[in-house]
């Protein structure tokens, strides 16, 4: 037996939790920008992914116009920090909705550093870093997905083993339904299985 849900007869409040249960889990932008008179912004969101290998774009949808989208709109860069697990107080505390003009990176006590080619800074505590100049943004509905080209990416090399990240050593956070985050858990490997004609 199933439940039907009709999402041009259910509230759209439904069906966003239905969505974020089910679409799980989900990477996290630990957004950081700077608005065009200088206030850097920095908050998490978990509608996060890679939509291109070369050039390098990564995305981020903001539900709603939240500071991160007007500040990327006024001044076209932005920073995608990777949310790891040791963070996971400060990165809750940085959805909080402060007002316009509030830095959540004073406001919370989170450390900065500077970016290499964007101005606003990096979270320095994250593990990497992906500095971004904006490519495009889509309007669907209610919220908007900015693409931006990766022009920098700074890695920690306490979470490198071989030249590659680890992602023991990263520590990443992602979101579930509710006010449930995850953890990665258990890993496991297996590699692909190559096509042979018979």
């Amino acid at each position: 037996m199933r439940i039907d849900l009709d999402p041009a007869h259910s509230e759209p409040s439904v069906f966003y939790r239905l969505l974020t249960a089910t679409v799980v889990p989900r990477p996290i932008a630990w957004v950081s920008t700077t608005s065009a008179d200088g206030t850097d912004n920095l908050a998490p969101h978990s509608f996060f992914t890679i939509s291109c290998v070369e050039p390098p774009v990564v995305q981020f949808t903001s539900v709603g116009r939240k500071d991160s989208l007007r500040n990327i709109e006024d001044t076209g860069a932005f920073v995608v920090n990777l949310a790891p697990e040791p963070l996971f107080e400060e990165i809750n505390a940085t959805a909080t909705d402060f007002p316009r003009g509030i830095s959540e990176f004073d406001a919370v006590g989170i450390a900065r550093e500077p970016s290499l080619r964007v101005e606003p800074p990096r979270v320095a505590a994250s593990p990497v870093a992906l500095e971004c100049r904006l490519h495009s943004t889509l309007r669907l509905g209610d919220s908007t997905v900015v693409f931006g080209q990766v022009v920098h990416a700074a890695v920690s090399e306490d979470v490198m083993t071989d030249g590659h990240p680890e992602v023991a050593k990263l520590a990443p956070l992602s979101r579930l339904g509710r006010d449930e985050w995850g953890t990665i858990g258990g890993i496991r490997a297996i590699s692909r299985i190559p096509y042979e004609p018979c």
